[in-house]
């Protein structure tokens, strides 16, 4: 991969203080008198820079709801299938026709409270989350009803008009889940449900055993396997419950909790300015609060409250945990997400549950951040997570500004590792980790408190791309796009790349590797980066200028001609050890 040069973190502060993000103007609220929160304006200050908000669209109302600052009425997490987004909610999902990114429209919302709402999608399915005790079998919240926690499923082949077929119950409900596919397996699908509530009593669900570190039977320490046929979806069943989370000698084998012993002096986990040297007060393990699937590489993440784990899922009806870490600045290991290569995973600390304000100029650096770790092999191909730095937004948001790490998925720029994520109120965040030691922030967006004084729990849930921009669910104000735009960090040309990447359906949590196809744009790209990184002379950089210009024209008319005005110029970048940008021109010359 091609290093990448940017502008260090200290020196970007220098030059940029302050942050356009500290002391954004508040928005208001359409009551006047100020007794309560009802519904917000979208009238707060906004900063800016590398991206550009293309669309705003309100909440949805759903079903008994008043007022968007309703606790029922949560926008939660996203997937995408074609058109559409699938907007998660706490009272059921919305479906957005996202077909022209500034003028994305909603098309119809469901109505099934149950909490948390966290959706994912694979061919005409939707599974969808439900934790709340107050959910019911029947979509409603009718005491006289069943109860219902565990993971929905929808089918949604005319994604307008979603059917309910049927819901999978389980001990702990669903916090999270997760879609997992294994190669050449096309007849059934797995989904990991990771619950973090409490324990269903056996009188409520049969098989439901309390907590217990001693009880092999108990329900906690472990995930529940669901198995779904593809051509009787109805017939989904929790087929095992691994004890992902034991020792050899325990049950409850992992991270007991608590306060964290300080590091010493000489801790890299503890240099950085800003940061804290441990003595962070963690969570216990007791299950994951969300898992990414990688089936490409026969891996997934675990964030697993007081461990990151790595998972074998080479048999993805029986994952294994192969690889586990602690950190003392670490309170609650959230969620994961890997490289392309699968040589990193970027874990997310959830410090305060979401529901507090800890990107204040007083928080740590290194606490409610990002851990960025290495994956690496022994001999026998066993892997193990080696932490190579943290990741964390300025800390300029307002004490009345819920803020810390959350939800993001990678943005396919071609030879680097770029990831986009949510921050809560402290708004959304593109980042460079390509250098997994010192990861770079190259873009946000940020938008001022709801209110001037008043605390509120709220601001982005998740911010994804999807086939060529960055969509979001703010928690309380609705759905929002964006558009990338060129900076000295990230140029047009690997902009374009990205965008040409597109994939049809994505969940964040299941990753699949990301393909660039042979074209002048991706050479360009990369050329790019060459020159950024400033691995080129002034005179190779005006040949390739030249060359790949001409070999474009040459194109339209003879392709044999083209292609051999490519190899030439990759034949004198390989002499002066410029592989990449070789091999992409060798890949656009094959191709033509």
């Amino acid at each position: 991969m091609l290093a990448v040069t940017l502008l260090p973190a200290a020196a970007a502060s220098a030059q940029a203080e302050p942050d356009p993000r500290e002391g954004l103007t508040p928005g208001t609220q359409t009551n006047s008198d100020g007794a309560a929160f009802t519904d917000p304006l979208r009238d707060a200050e906004t900063a800016s820079q590398g991206m550009e908000l293309l669309a705003e669209r309100s909440k949805p109302a759903y079903t008994g709801v008043a007022g968007a600052f309703n606790y029922s009425n949560i926008n939660s997490d996203l997937a995408f299938q074609g058109d559409y987004a699938f907007s998660g909610n706490y009272r059921g999902f919305g479906v957005y026709d996202v077909s022209d990114p500034g003028e994305p429209v909603l098309r119809t919302t469901v109505n099934c409270p149950g909490g948390q709402g966290d959706v994912s999608v694979h061919g005409d399915l939707l599974f969808m989350s439900v934790e709340s005790g107050s959910a019911r079998v029947d979509c409603t919240t009718n005491p006289a009803s069943t109860v219902f926690r565990g993971v929905r499923i929808f089918d949604i082949s005319d994604p307008l008009a979603p059917v309910y077929v049927t819901g999978v119950q389980t001990c702990r409900g669903s916090h999270t889940h997760t879609l997992v596919t294994q190669p050449d397996v096309t007849d059934k699908v797995w989904v990991y449900n990771s619950g973090t509530s409490s324990i269903r009593a056996a009188t409520q669900l049969a098989g439901c055993t309390p907590s217990s570190t001693t009880n092999p039977l108990t329900s906690a320490y472990s995930i529940d396997v669901i198995e779904v046929p593809l051509a009787d979806p109805a017939a989904a069943r929790v087929t095992s419950s691994p004890r992902l989370m034991a020792s050899e000698t325990s049950i409850a084998g992992l991270n007991p909790g608590g306060t964290q012993a300080t590091l010493p002096a000489d801790d890299p986990r503890a240099s950085e300015p800003g940061s804290n040297a441990g003595g962070q007060r963690v969570s216990s393990t007791s299950a994951c609060h969300d898992i990414t699937a990688y089936p490409a590489v026969g891996l997934a993440a675990g964030a697993c409250q007081g461990d990151g784990m790595l998972l074998d899922i080479s048999d993805a009806a029986n994952p294994v945990r192969v690889a586990n870490v602690t950190d003392p600045n670490f309170a609650y290991w959230h969620s994961a997400t890997f490289n392309d290569a699968g040589t990193k995973v970027v874990f997310t600390d959830e410090w305060g549950g979401g529901v507090g304000a800890r990107c204040r100029p007083t928080d740590p650096t290194n606490w409610g951040a990002n851990a960025i770790f290495d994956v690496v092999r022994d001999a026998d191909g066993t892997p193990s997570l080696d932490w190579k730095s943290y990741y964390k937004i300025p800390n300029v948001q307002a004490s009345n500004e819920t803020c810390v790490a959350h939800n993001g998925n990678l943005i396919p720029v071609p030879g680097r590792d770029v990831m986009v994520q949510a921050w809560y109120e402290g708004g959304t965040s593109v980042f460079d980790f390509t250098d997994s030691a010192d990861p770079q922030e190259i873009a946000f967006f940020d938008r001022g408190p709801y209110d001037a004084t008043t605390f509120h729990q709220g601001g982005y849930w998740s911010t994804y791309w999807y086939d060529g921009n960055v969509y979001g669910n703010e928690i309380f104000l609705g759905f929002d796009s964006w558009g990338l735009t060129a900076t000295d960090e990230l140029s047009a040309n690997e902009i374009q790349a990205a965008k040409d990447a597109k994939v049809g359906e994505l969940n964040a949590q299941l990753q699949e590797p990301i393909v660039h196809d042979p074209s002048f744009t991706l050479v360009r790209a990369t050329f790019d980066q060459a020159v950024r990184a400033d691995a080129l002379t002034a005179r190779e950089a005006a040949n390739v200028t030249k060359f790949v210009d001409r070999a474009e024209e040459q194109a339209v008319r003879r392709g044999e001609t083209a292609s051999a005005t490519l190899r030439a110029q990759a034949r004198q970048l390989r002499d002066a050890d410029q592989q990449p940008l070789a091999d992409e021109l060798l890949r656009l010359a094959e191709d033509l």
